[in-house]
């Protein structure tokens, strides 16, 4: 007869609890502990880079180098068990059966010393795909969501936590839900935009579909990571309550209530002078008394000594541990630091016990939940030596998430391209898969730190692509570097333009870690200019009077007002993972049709518009006022096709609302081309007049829908009156009585004339548990 704890006809709470009662103080602490099996070696100095590309040593992790040098052993980490085991796939280039056998050694041998032969929970980083030697690459997120199709994020994500799952691997460390407030933050390439309602949408069906293949989904950085001064990784957030409450925390409640996030990770950067590791009005009143989050929360890397280091709020990392826990922390990662003192601080009355078991519990509830305290579980069984991570399923969804997130900017008729045409392909990124890869896929992540250009898997390049389709070989030149170039280099390129039909100009970023790349982690700009000498090189090619078909390949967005009127085209990739280079000529050949709508506006100059456009009238064009004007030249929301759409006969289902009611909003979609194609079809609300500042125009729903020639649909958003709330004077979230704006349109900037709807009544404080969605009706006409 089986001990409760390991009996899995028991709710897990109940084994939970019999099994805390039974383990001692260390026991308890060392499930809260992570360790990092990871080869230092593989870190020695790189050969000098190749010209034009930064230098790629780098950590993977922020100070990982000086966290390495006190951390404590193997040995000692897991004197007493453990709590999770850092990346054994995802720090070295491992093959699977390597890195499932690395697996299985490390778990057996926790499990001799571990109280009750409690294993340890693998956890993975995962946002590009797994991050292993040989995994798929996908696009990165901001690509997700500039394909607004959250069902193939969700379907994208099954797949990856499908590879996860079957190699051993209990939990990702994705997605961000970081909503970007300035356009020069290094990680723009990571998340999934600016504005809540994408961000939230987006990254909860991540979070649907990573945890459908039973692996735990990790939202991070909770919260407002990416709204630092100036947009420098880990600085200080400047940003108050209603901001926050507003912009930064909609898309982790989404991701707890709608998407049952099982775990959440913090933001490394203070906001207002308090980091959100020691922050207990975040970690816990707002994660859990509010919103009812249930699961674990998992430290960024070092985020806990960070408070001692780095914040400086705690003397010495005993007090760090304390404050953390107390604040509702509950698993440091990636390896023990300051929780390997939480012993003393409990002596020293820092910290309780009872604080104690209530972070432990929570960690064997989900080991529990995981299976991995059933009596059937072993380390052998759990984990495929013979697992294909680049199958054709996943080739054939990273396909689709990159053909339908490409964006087409401007087309003056220059597109689709002839095959038959002369073309001369110039600038860096035609002739360097890795730039279609985000910081954290595993060429980028672990093996460009060597210096080298290996991938670990079969990537076409864009210049191969172009190869195939045109008839004639192009004349290749690279002009520039992504960060370096001569004059010889751009003059050379523009002697090949002027001597061909066409010029198509590649330009973009390089994604890398800590200043290793143009794009990634750590990676941080001080204007929104094209990289290095790029922008040059564009000049130069332009300058010879040659059409230029511009495709940008990019992490971020950057400045094109200086450029775009001469363009005959314009098309923006947000690093579109290992089947780019198709995606992208596919819409270049015209054999795809693009869909892809911006998630992020596409600023017009390099300083004026490091914000977004969620901004109230003095955040917008303001004559008289200032002389910088804001607006962006294309808009959020804004992408072309090779068809045309119409919006046409908005109406509402009524003209006025109670506080707490809903009204419905229809549109008509068609299709007045001469082709199939896929509309994107934005709702929009304004507040013409409210208590508190608010911004000109948010979007709070959205469909995409695709469209024979000539095919109608029509669309019905049902608007709950939550969905019109906001904080207040008083910090209350409030619907206010009055009149509120709904526009349907194509981008924050092109929208049909806006509709009223009078809200009446008395002013409403909504609880928690608002509705967060706008439902979407699509009836074909």
């Amino acid at each position: 007869m089986s001990d409760i704890w390991n009996d899995p006809a028991v709710a897990p709470e109940r084994r939970a609890d019999d099994l805390l009662r039974r383990l001692s103080v260390e026991e308890k602490i060392h499930q809260l502990g992570s360790y990092w099996m990871r080869d230092e070696s593989q870190k020695a100095p790189a050969p000098s880079p190749t010209e034009g590309e930064p230098n790629p040593t780098h950590d993977v992790a922020p100070m990982e180098s000086d966290f390495a040098k006190t951390r404590l052993t193997w040995e000692e980490s897991i004197a007493h068990g453990l709590g999770q085991l850092t990346r054994v796939f995802g720090s070295d280039p491992v093959s699977v059966p390597e890195g499932v056998a690395k697996l299985v050694s490390l778990h057996h041998q926790v499990l001799r010393h571990a109280p009750y032969a409690i294993p340890a929970l693998p956890h993975e980083e995962c946002l590009t795909g797994f991050t292993a030697l040989g995994a798929t690459v996908y696009p990165a997120a901001i690509a997700w969501a500039a394909a607004w199709r959250p069902e193939l994020v969700e379907e994208m994500a099954n797949a990856i936590g499908s590879d996860l799952r079957a190699v051993g691997v209990y939990q990702g460390l994705a997605p961000l839900l970081d909503v970007v407030r300035d356009y020069r933050w290094g990680r723009v390439e990571e998340t999934c935009g600016e504005d809540p309602y994408l961000v939230g949408t987006t990254g909860t069906a991540y979070v649907r579909g990573l945890q459908s293949a039973g692996v735990i989904a990790t939202p991070k950085h909770f919260v407002a990571y990416p709204a630092s001064r100036a947009g420098r990784n880990h600085a200080p957030v400047p940003m108050g309550r209603r901001e926050l409450e507003e912009y930064m925390l909609p898309s982790f409640e989404m991701a707890v209530r709608e998407g049952g996030a099982h775990s959440i990770m913090n933001s490394y950067a203070d906001i207002d002078g308090e980091p959100p590791a020691a922050s207990r009005r975040l970690l816990t009143e707002v994660l859990r008394e509010r919103w009812g989050f249930t699961g674990t929360v998992v430290s960024d890397y070092w985020a806990i000594p960070f408070l001692h280091s780095m914040h400086r709020v705690a003397p010495d990392l005993t007090h760090a541990g304390a404050l953390a826990l107390r604040a509702g922390m509950d698993v440091e990662l990636p390896e023990f630091a300051a929780y390997s003192h939480l012993a003393q601080a409990i002596d020293a009355g820092l910290v309780t016990e009872a604080e104690l078991d209530r972070a432990v519990r929570r960690v064997l509830v989900q080991k529990i939940e995981c299976g991995l305290l059933d009596p059937q579980w072993s380390p052998e069984v759990s984990a495929d030596a013979q697992r294909d991570l680049d199958s054709p399923r996943n080739r054939a969804i990273a396909r689709r998430m990159a053909e339908e997130s490409v964006i087409l900017l401007k087309n003056d008729g220059a597109l689709p391209l002839s095959p038959a045409r002369r073309v001369a392909v110039i600038g860096p990124s035609w002739g360097e898969a890795r730039s279609f890869m985000g910081c954290y896929s595993f060429p980028n992540h672990v093996l460009a730190r060597d210096g080298g250009k290996a991938t670990g898997l079969a990537i076409k390049g864009l210049g191969d692509a172009f190869r195939e389709y045109f008839d004639a070989e192009p004349s290749f030149v690279r002009g520039t570097g992504f960060t370096e170039g001569t004059d010889q280099g751009i003059a050379q390129a523009a002697k090949e333009a002027a001597a061909a039909d066409v010029a198509i100009v590649t330009v973009g970023d390089i994604a890398g870690m800590f200043g290793t790349g143009t794009s990634g982690e750590g990676c941080d700009v001080v204007d929104l200019g094209l990289p290095g000498r790029q922008g040059e090189l564009l000049n130069a090619v332009l300058n010879t009077g040659t059409p230029v078909v511009l495709v940008l390949i990019t992490g971020r967005p950057y400045a094109l007002g200086e450029y775009a009127d001469r363009c005959s085209a314009i098309l923006q990739a947000f690093m579109p993972g290992v089947e780019g280079a198709d995606a992208i000529t596919g819409v270049i050949s015209g054999r795809l049709n693009p869909s892809g709508r911006l998630p992020i506006a596409i600023p017009a100059t390099r300083g004026g518009q490091p914000g977004t456009y969620l901004v109230p009238p003095l955040g917008w064009i303001s004559d008289g006022i200032s002389n910088l004007d804001p607006r962006p030249l294309y808009p959020f929301g804004y992408g072309l096709s090779f068809t045309e759409f119409a919006l046409t006969d908005a109406r509402i289902s009524a003209p006025q609302m109670v506080p707490d009611g809903s009204v419905e909003y229809s549109v008509t979609a068609t299709n007045i081309g001469e082709r199939a194609g896929a509309d994107v079809v934005q709702l929009y609300l304004s507040d013409p007049w409210a208590e508190v500042v608010r911004p000109l125009k948010q979007l709070i729903g959205y469909k995409k829908v695709d469209l024979a020639s000539g095919e109608s649909v029509r669309l019905t958003f049902t608007v709950h009156a939550d969905r019109c709330s906001f904080i207040g004077r008083d910090y209350n979230r409030i619907v206010e009585p009055g009149e509120i704006q709904l526009a349907a349109g194509h981008s924050s900037e092109h929208r049909l004339p806006a509709l009223s709807v009078e809200i009446v009544g008395e002013r409403r404080i909504v609880p928690e548990g608002r509705v967060l969605v706008t439902p979407v009706r699509v009836e074909h006409l």
